[in-house]
């Protein structure tokens, strides 16, 4: 995190502080930051702004206001005074030192300077560009909120704060980097999220040293959980200010990155991943039954290639009556070779669907579909079998609520396809039973990522597998270790 150890008073000469911030941050070269000189009872007054992140028009009222002192006032002595009384704005605040001064300065604000005053006024007219909140194209539900987060963390704020009206949610600010001093806010309840918690994700964001967060949210998860190249993830993000606040009501504290849309929940287990809103904005049986389907489809996306490479390789061990299952055709490349060119070709096919403008991504689709697969089939590439298993293994990772978690069963479910080509029947047991063992060592935040499947608890496991109603869910998860179980009042 920034931080200044040597301070640098404001000074009461304008000129000296004028000639500062020439030389720190490049005033009058470069252009979008500005400086407008004006005379006000017999005393210099400099307002420093930055063009595109200040509103024009609250500049333009505050100027009308501060020369209109020199209409109705006389008394020069109590100058610095009547200034702040004609700041009409409900954001103002007072600094000492340059070094403060200009982090307002670049976030936005506008900083007043009053001649012979040691301080400055900071007034927050800031109006970051961005688009309006929309329904996040990843979280869509078919009943709900229209509205998700932006890249402007004081909307994100403000969305959420619609949500949960408590005199007791908290919204923490600080900065990180050396260079892009990104603005971060820590949101939680006060007497329901666990003080240690808070604690540990304030530690974590304060030691990070790094001169910019340019991918955002993303690049504060590396430092706050300190993955590694573990490929499944360790936080939980959403766009959904809906899910944002339930979080919070569970215990969970968030992460607010300035410029990303997304909110970073923590802690968060492997079971947080695969659940969707679209579950809660139905009945509690429909969400129950969505919920199971969308599990079927995760497994499928895991365990059907390797499974059904094991009974190509061993047709002994199926049924005479699923004989049909294998290959019916012979051809002279392997399968195992056929599915991982398959699978390869379903995440090329991902990428330019990522990379191609909307209106060309259906017909590439279409092209890849019909004549890509059909054509590869004709010439003998593949056996039709090996594209419709590698489809409903890719349709299983589609299924997935989370992007991050569906990427990281598909690195899983490739280990698990090698072991079985490699070693058959001892090759899948062996590689499920590492892939568990490694999902059962990874923490969280201090939180095992299994939970509550391993340490088991039955009543939260219960709520994994059927969709509480509202009125059910009486106490809140234990894993985050809530200073307020209940979260019905008695």
């Amino acid at each position: 995190m920034a931080g200044k150890e040597n301070k640098i008073p404001i000074s009461e000469k304008l000129t000296d502080n004028e000639n500062f911030l020439k030389e720190k941050i490049g005033v009058g070269t470069s252009f979008d930051l500005g400086i407008r000189k004006i005379q006000v009872l017999k005393r210099e007054v400099h307002i420093y702004y930055c063009n595109g992140l200040c509103e024009t028009q609250y500049l333009i009222e505050l100027l009308k206001q501060i020369v209109r002192i020199n209409d109705d006032e006389r008394q020069t002595e109590q100058a610095r005074k009547i200034i702040e009384n004609r700041l009409v704005h409900q954001q103002v605040s007072l600094v000492q030192h340059l070094d403060e001064a200009v982090d307002r300065l670049l976030s936005g604000l506008i900083v007043i300077f009053i001649e012979g005053e040691s301080i400055a006024f900071i007034v927050d007219v800031r109006s970051y560009p961005g688009r309006q909140p929309e329904e996040p194209d990843t979280e869509k539900v078919v009943r709900g909120a229209r509205d998700g987060y932006v890249e402007n963390i004081i909307v994100n704020t403000a969305l959420t704060r619609r949500r949960i009206r408590d005199e007791r949610l908290r919204f923490e600010i600080l900065q990180v980097g050396e260079r892009s001093k990104t603005d971060i806010c820590i949101a939680y309840i006060k007497d329901v999220a666990d003080p240690g918690l808070v604690e540990l994700v304030k530690q974590e964001l304060g030691q990070i040293s790094i001169d910019g967060l340019t991918m955002g949210d993303k690049t504060v998860e590396e430092f706050l959980v300190k993955q590694g190249y573990n490929p499944y993830p360790l936080v939980r993000y959403t766009e959904r200010p809906d899910v944002a606040a339930t979080h919070l009501l569970e215990g969970h504290v968030l992460v607010m990155v300035d410029t990303s849309p997304s909110v970073i929940i923590t802690p968060t287990t492997f079971f947080h991943h695969v659940q969707h809103a679209e579950e809660y904005r139905q009945s509690p049986a429909v969400g129950t039954f969505v919920r199971w389907v969308r599990f079927l489809g995760i497994l499928t996306s895991l365990f059907l290639l390797p499974l059904w490479v094991l009974f190509v390789l061993e047709p002994s061990l199926l049924p005479d009556k699923w004989a049909f299952i294998g290959p019916n055709k012979q051809t002279n490349i392997p399968v195992i070779i056929q599915i991982l060119l398959a699978d390869f070709g379903i995440e090329f096919l991902r990428m330019a669907a990522i990379h191609t403008p909307t209106p060309l991504s259906t017909a590439m689709g279409l092209i890849a579909a019909v004549l890509i697969g059909q054509i590869a089939i004709d010439v003998g590439l593949f056996v039709p079998e090996v594209i419709l298993y590698v489809a409903v293994a890719a349709i299983g990772s589609f299924a997935t609520p989370s992007y991050e978690l569906s990427i990281a069963n598909k690195i899983s479910r490739l280990f698990l396809v090698i072991a079985v080509a490699l070693f058959k029947v001892p090759g899948l047991m062996i590689g499920t039973t590492v892939y568990l063992l490694w999902l059962i060592s990874i923490r969280s935040l201090n939180t095992p990522y299994l939970w509550p499947f391993i340490p088991f608890d039955p009543a939260a496991f219960m709520q994994i597998i059927v969709r509480r109603s509202a009125a059910g869910a009486k106490v809140r998860p234990s894993i985050v270790h809530p200073q307020n179980r209940r979260r019905q009042p008695s």
